[in-house]
């Protein structure tokens, strides 16, 4: 990170803190790979903490200049009008992830506000905080598709697409993870929101050994996709994504929904639209949902992939695709 790049950095985190953001909003997004020697670096804002997540160890030269700069931050004459509480730095690379204050009061535990869903983050305790910033446009669009539905949600970690679909008026969600410390904090996702927990159920399995209970709980109207990369022993996504759209037919009801999600910069929306006309043909995809702007990337395909499919009558499906 030469010094100009540390001054755009500067900036740019300026510029966006001078706009006041609310909740939980990424004001840098250098993975989007538009700003040189900056690439492995992102800053989010977490409801009055700065988290900046480092993707690459930098030589310790160059980690000494971040912490400066960061540092010279906080002593700005503007910096008082940001209302910052704390800056912190994720070390991604490390193993654990681990994360430091550098300046102010460190928060482990952090309730966010998104479009006015709230999400308790659990800060420095692991990689991820608990909610995917980039997903926000698929979470908008849960909760305003899914009235009086029936919701399964597949790989549903901290369960925020749960809490979109039930805040949007769902009448049931399933969840299904194979981590019960996500399940657990989806629940309290949900108690943040007032949800009536008898209109949602909490599955700690593997997806591959469960399909009896989640048939049991179906036909469902909306199904929602969103994996790992990799899960080791369980999930691998480019060998066993097909395994699970060649299940979908069965589980939708008739003019039933799938948001169907990859976020793997090096694989492409049209991974998803050839196994989806592959495995579940009766399904044809719709649109694809646009990214937050804050995430911007020179490649539109290499940033996330969330893609709307309707399950239609045998031998209708639009063997074309739609503009994705």
């Amino acid at each position: 990170m030469t010094p100009q790049a540390l001054t755009i950095l500067t900036d740019h985190v300026f510029n966006q803190l001078a706009l006041q953001p609310n909740g939980a909003k990424r004001l840098f997004h250098g993975r989007g790979r538009r700003f040189p020697d900056l690439e492995q670096i992102t800053v989010d804002w977490l409801e009055g903490q700065i988290l900046i997540s480092l993707f690459k160890e930098p030589s310790s030269d160059e980690l000494d200049k971040l912490n400066n700069k960061i540092i010279n931050w906080t002593i700005q004459t503007k910096w008082s009008d940001f209302n910052v509480q704390s800056i912190l730095l994720q070390h991604r690379s490390r193993e654990r992830s681990p994360t430091e204050c550098l300046w102010g009061h460190y928060q482990e535990q952090q309730v966010v506000n998104e479009d006015g869903l709230l999400f308790q983050l659990d800060l420095g305790k692991n990689q991820n905080s608990g909610l995917f910033l980039d997903m926000r446009y698929g979470r908008r669009w849960v909760k305003e598709n899914s009235q009086d539905k029936r919701v399964l949600n597949l790989f549903a970690y901290t369960c925020g697409f749960s809490v979109a679909a039930l805040t949007g008026g769902a009448d049931f969600v399933v969840n299904l993870d194979m981590a019960k410390a996500v399940l657990s904090r989806g629940r309290e996702n949900h108690r943040l929101n007032q949800h009536d927990l008898n209109s949602v159920k909490f599955f700690a399995h593997d997806i591959f050994k469960s399909w009896g209970k989640i048939k049991k709980y179906g036909e469902y109207d909306l199904i929602i996709i969103d994996p790992p990369t990799f899960q080791r022993g369980s999930f691998a996504l480019t060998k066993d994504y097909q395994k699970i759209l060649r299940r979908l037919p069965e589980l939708l009801t008739e003019n039933g929904q799938v948001l169907a999600c990859v976020n793997d910069p090096s694989i492409p929306a049209q991974f998803l639209i050839d196994g989806m006309r592959e495995e579940a043909p009766t399904l044809e995809l719709q649109y694809r949902l646009d990214n937050p702007p804050e995430f911007m990337d020179i490649n539109i395909e290499s940033g996330l992939k969330a893609l709307i499919f309707t399950k239609t009558p045998d031998n209708t499906a639009n063997e074309g695709s739609q503009h994705v």
